[in-house]
């Protein structure tokens, strides 16, 4: 799973034993809590979407701000260790920088690509 799964709820994989679950409920229920909480600080915008469509909006309007967050501050060194820019997998190549593709966007092209198990 990526962050994005996780964020928009889409995440398939349960966990090896009983603590990795519990753990995924928990944080689960923690981001359930703040997309309600997400809905009514904007009642008159999103009060009539699902927590799902909520969610979907979020990750939409956020995705890039989080992947500069878990990227741009990164050192020299660390670099990602996937060919994640390009529009697909046939044209990707690694990034330069940590956190910035040649064309300035989000450095990944799966973020929305089905998990399967």
């Amino acid at each position: 799973a990526d962050i994005g799964d996780i964020i928009r709820g889409k995440d398939l994989y349960l966990g090896d034993n009983k603590k990795d679950r519990a753990q995924k409920k928990k944080l689960q229920d923690n981001l359930k809590e703040i997309f309600k909480m997400i809905q009514k600080n904007n009642e008159f915008k999103l009060g009539k979407l699902s927590l799902d469509k909520i969610r979907e909006y979020w990750w939409e309007e956020n995705r890039e701000k989080v992947w500069k967050a878990l990227t741009c501050e990164a050192p020299e060194s660390a670099h990602y260790f996937r060919a994640t820019c390009g529009s697909s997998a046939k044209t990707a190549y690694v990034t330069r920088s940590q956190c910035r593709c040649i064309d300035f966007s989000v450095p990944t092209y799966f973020d929305y690509v089905p998990q399967y198990l």
